[in-house]
């Protein structure tokens, strides 16, 4: 009998431990947003961010897409979008330009990964109109402090 005890309160340990792990990786990882998720609703006005942008405003969270081909070989920020981009979006029309983009702040220059190939992102989101000091790009939404790896 005591054997039998013995199992199972061992099992009851790794399953307490299972779950514990598990709720680490989720706090580790933060929320996950895409960009069908940024914008709530599209009005005369223009556009509204969506109830889940403005709940995880100054929170960590992880998007997919593709860097849009940066300005410099090296930079400490790029630009998020959903569909692969050939063309530097600078370099042609406003109606080229996706309107669900997201600028992503680096804290060190790197150089970037191919425009064609899927990346994860994670950093704080930012959200609202800022202009940056350094380039006058202006930004609706923003990850800082972010990181990348191809996915």
């Amino acid at each position: 009998m005591a054997r039998t005890t013995a199992l199972a309160v061992s099992r009851r340990t790794f399953l307490a431990g299972l779950a514990a792990l598990s709720c680490a990786g989720v706090a580790r990882a933060g929320d996950t947003l895409t960009f069908d998720e940024l914008y709530g609703k599209v009005s005369v006005l223009g556009l509204a961010f969506s109830d889940k942008v403005k709940a995880l405003d100054g929170k960590t969270v992880s998007m997919r897409g593709f860097m849009a081909p940066p300005l410099k070989a090296e930079a400490k920020f790029f630009v998020l979008t959903e569909i692969p981009m050939a063309l530097c979006p600078f370099c042609s029309s406003d109606a080229d330009w996706p309107s669900n983009i997201v600028v992503v702040y680096i804290d060190e220059k790197t150089t970037f990964v191919p425009p064609s190939k899927l990346i994860e992102v994670t950093g704080t989101l930012e959200v609202g109109s800022w202009t940056d000091p350094e380039t006058g790009f202006v930004s609706l939404l923003r990850l800082v402090h972010s990181s990348f790896e191809t996915v």
